[in-house]
């Protein structure tokens, strides 16, 4: 077998280790109470032209006929025939200190069996909250970034056209509820990816403001800060909080996803010394059919005469070429790739190639599959 070994040792020597970033408190982390919350709520949306929903569906018919009663007009559910309509679901994000009249982006999903909602426009839809509040109102012509044309014989489709958007179409109607967890002499930080050094960081900056008398992490998600007494202008402590800066501690990390064959690598994943060789066995295997015909010429010729088909079948195996790579100690994930890549590995290749390696112990970093 003829072995390809490529060496990076002249060409890469032995890479320098990343520095470490710069960021603000604010890029990593939050105050406690301060986050989005999720709200949801179910619509109709009108005028499509045939893509609606069909009268199989059993709760667009009987909401388009509830909707019609409201404005006067008495239907029944047999009278709903139209597949201008569809039902569907609505949902958005409410922002952290949202106030009434706030503008917020609506996402529409079809709930029955619309083909399209291209065209559509979304019928004013309450939106509530986990708790059962209203917090928003929704309504608006659809963005739909897809399309479905349908004929006899054929149909054509492009992205997802029973998925719509409405860029602010949500208008907010009470408060959100969330406010800064604190009472008065005291809140929290939470860290937006758990790290025992960067909490620990946060604290130290923390620690030299002027503005508080003490900052301990709790743990690695969390930072307490205590005051002296309680802060005459809250909102201005915070910001000069959440823009102190820190290095902050990047965990090692390859994200590899096999189904679509993504390979992320964090710039600071080093190698130790390694020598990769990977070969692919390829088998072809081929059937071919051929008829047997009787030879001469017969008279009168008996039943048990007559043509055969016979099968033959050809395999062929080729192991093909092995390639062999050799990494230097400290080289990054990157520099691997382009080796593998330089070798001809396809990415399927290149993730079976990380497993490996990790499974040697010379990954310094974390593999995370999906």
């Amino acid at each position: 077998m003829r072995l390809l070994c490529l060496s990076l040792l002249a060409l890469l020597g032995v890479a320098s280790p990343t520095l470490a970033a710069t960021v603000k408190v604010k890029d990593i982390a939050r105050v406690a109470g301060v986050r989005e919350n999720q709200l949801t709520g179910y619509g109709l949306v009108f005028g499509l032209s045939g893509s609606g929903d069909s009268s199989r569906n059993r709760a667009t018919v009987q909401s388009v006929a509830n909707t019609l009663r409201n404005f006067g007009v008495n239907v029944s559910d047999q009278d709903v025939a139209s597949r201008n309509v569809a039902a569907v679901i609505v949902t958005a994000r409410l922002p952290a200190f949202a106030e009434p009249g706030q503008l917020v982006d609506v996402q529409v999903a079809s709930s029955g069996d619309a083909r399209s909602l291209t065209g559509g426009t979304l019928m004013l839809t309450p939106l509530r909250g986990a708790d059962g509040r209203l917090y928003a109102m929704a309504q608006g012509a659809l963005s739909v970034g897809g399309y479905q044309f349908e004929g006899l014989a054929a149909s054509l489709q492009r992205n997802h056209p029973t998925v719509g958007w409405i860029p602010s179409g949500g208008s907010i109607e009470q408060a959100s509820p969330l406010q800064v967890d604190t009472d008065g002499k005291s809140l929290s930080i939470v860290l937006n990816e758990p790290d025992f050094t960067n909490a620990t960081r946060i604290a130290d900056a923390i620690r030299g403001m002027g503005d508080v008398s003490g900052a301990r992490a709790e743990h690695a998600g969390k930072v307490s800060v205590t005051f002296a007494r309680p802060p005459g202008d809250l909102v201005a402590v915070i910001s000069r909080m959440e823009n102190l800066t820190l290095e902050q501690q990047r965990k090692a990390r390859v994200v590899v996803n096999e189904r679509t064959g993504t390979v992320v690598a964090g710039g600071d994943v080093r190698l130790g010394r390694v020598s990769v060789s990977h070969g692919g066995l390829k088998i072809e295997i081929r059937n071919e059919f051929q008829v047997s015909q009787p030879d001469g010429i017969y008279y009168r010729p008996s039943s048990g005469i007559a043509s055969v088909v016979t099968p033959s079948t050809r395999i062929d195996a080729d192991e093909g070429v092995a390639p062999l790579v050799q990494m230097p100690e400290g080289a990054s994930v990157a520099d691997l790739i382009s080796a593998l890549r330089t070798a001809r590995l396809t990415t399927r290749d290149v993730i079976a190639v990380l497993q490996s390696i990790k499974t040697a112990g010379a990954l310094d970093g974390e593999l995370v599959i999906q």
